[in-house]
């Protein structure tokens, strides 16, 4: 009687249909694994549009604007600080918010210019120097200018609080009357002022003063609609 050879197909859980299992299962661990990953990306792109919406909708909520109609000599009245007839390249803006209001202006000098400018609106205490750039400033006020702010620059800045007589500005937020601030200034009416050398002949100042909401009047913006005579 002859032997017949007959072929059996391997039977579950021996060699071939563990390696196709095991196969199987790799293949579903690195799915998942990269569905986590996406899932996860999407999470922290969505996240980072939510912060930025919400920010959006908080500083529409607040009332956030630039006045129209803002003049470097109406700024510099209300700062109470003189706009010299030599300084270059003046501009000024005012923010509007429901908090307080930012009055800016800046303009160039010589440095012989600034040097008697400076003299002449002296301190708070003393001019300080920076001992670093500020590296984490968001351009926020001079940025409105497409000027970088005061705080980023260290080499050739003095800053200080001026507090003319004539100021209708307020107390920056913030300030306090400490040992550790030399620039408490016991509720007067202040301006940050910032003096750049930002050349070898010329210095940039820059004007930072912080007013109660509703200053008034603002000056009045042109009609567009006036009728000619």
């Amino acid at each position: 009687m002859n032997d017949v050879y007959v072929y059996r197909a391997p039977e579950k859980g021996k060699g071939g249909g563990k390696r196709g299992r095991d196969g199987r299962h790799r293949w579903l661990v690195v799915g998942v694994a990269a569905g986590v990953l996406a899932l996860a990306g999407v999470v922290i792109v969505a996240g980072w549009l939510f912060d930025r919406v919400g920010d959006r909708v908080v500083e529409q909520a607040a009332g956030v604007r630039w006045a129209e109609g803002i003049t470097p000599e109406w700024m510099s009245e209300q700062m109470g600080l003189d706009l010299p007839d030599t300084a270059q390249s003046p501009q000024a803006a005012y923010q509007v918010t429901s908090r307080f209001d930012t009055g800016l202006l800046t303009f160039t000098l010589t440095r012989a210019e600034a040097e008697t400018y400076l003299e002449k609106h002296p301190p708070e205490g003393t001019w300080l120097k920076p001992s670093s750039a500020q590296t984490d400033i968001t351009p926020h006020d001079f940025a409105h200018f497409g000027l970088p702010e005061p705080e980023t620059f260290k080499d050739g800045m003095r800053y200080g609080y001026v507090c003319p007589d004539a100021a209708k500005a307020t107390k920056a937020p913030g300030a306090s009357d400490t040992p550790d601030n030399p620039y408490g200034t016991s509720g007067k009416s202040c301006v940050r002022l910032y003096a750049h050398e930002y050349s070898p002949k010329r210095t940039r100042i820059y004007l930072r003063a912080y007013f109660e909401p509703g200053i008034s009047p603002l000056p009045a913006t042109p009609s567009s609609s006036a009728s000619a005579d």
